[in-house]
């Protein structure tokens, strides 16, 4: 389980594909802290650790085919940031919100602006059951958590601070990009259960 608050910010290096499966190299300030089969958020995607090369400070993640067509991580090139949060401790402070690294949907970077001291970026996306957000409640962007305004089906606006700014993605993000959104995992069974 994670909590959506990034703790690094990793680069992607180099990507290799073998069948339907792509490997991901992608250094990092904590790579030789990494073992192999630990699973790590990468922009809010939750991937296992395969290998750790931790004397040129990487890690090698594998993204299935499914893990390619439901996630932005197609779009992904070398130089890329990617955020980075490694899984929370049983005696960790729960800092964000309940994250599972399981991508709900992708959603269109709609337009960003600048409030000078602080970002307004606001997000579209399908529709569909349990793609819900709330006034004020939480969501997931890029394995970020954040709290929503302007909240409609089909999208949401979230307002960013400068130090979220200076240490996430969101600084490369602009209007036009594709974004991982995971949904309030309360709200997804409130929503199911609902339906019934």
């Amino acid at each position: 389980m994670f909590t959506g608050i990034i703790e690094a910010l990793g680069t992607i290096v180099a990507f290799e594909d073998q069948g339907s499966n792509r490997h991901f190299t992608v250094a990092s300030p904590f790579a030789a802290e990494l073992k192999i089969d630990q699973s790590v958020a990468h922009d809010g995607v939750c991937l296992t650790v395969v290998a750790v090369d931790a004397a040129a400070g990487t890690h090698v993640v594998t993204a299935i085919d499914e893990t390619m067509r439901v996630t932005n991580l197609s779009q992904w090139q070398p130089g890329r940031h990617v955020n980075l949060e490694r899984c929370l401790a049983a005696n960790g402070r729960f800092d964000g919100h309940i994250v599972q690294g399981h991508v709900d949907a992708t959603a269109t970077c709609l337009n960003v602006t600048d409030q000078d001291g602080s970002w307004l970026f606001r997000f579209g996306h399908e529709a569909g059951p349990g793609r819900l957000t709330v006034e004020k409640g939480s969501i997931c962007v890029n394995g970020t958590s954040l709290t929503c305004f302007e909240s409609t089906d089909a999208g949401f606006t979230v307002a960013i601070i400068p130090y979220t700014y200076e240490h996430t993605s969101f600084q490369q993000l602009k209007a036009g990009e594709t974004v991982n959104l995971e949904f309030d995992i309360v709200g997804k069974y409130v929503a199911k259960l609902l339906g019934r």
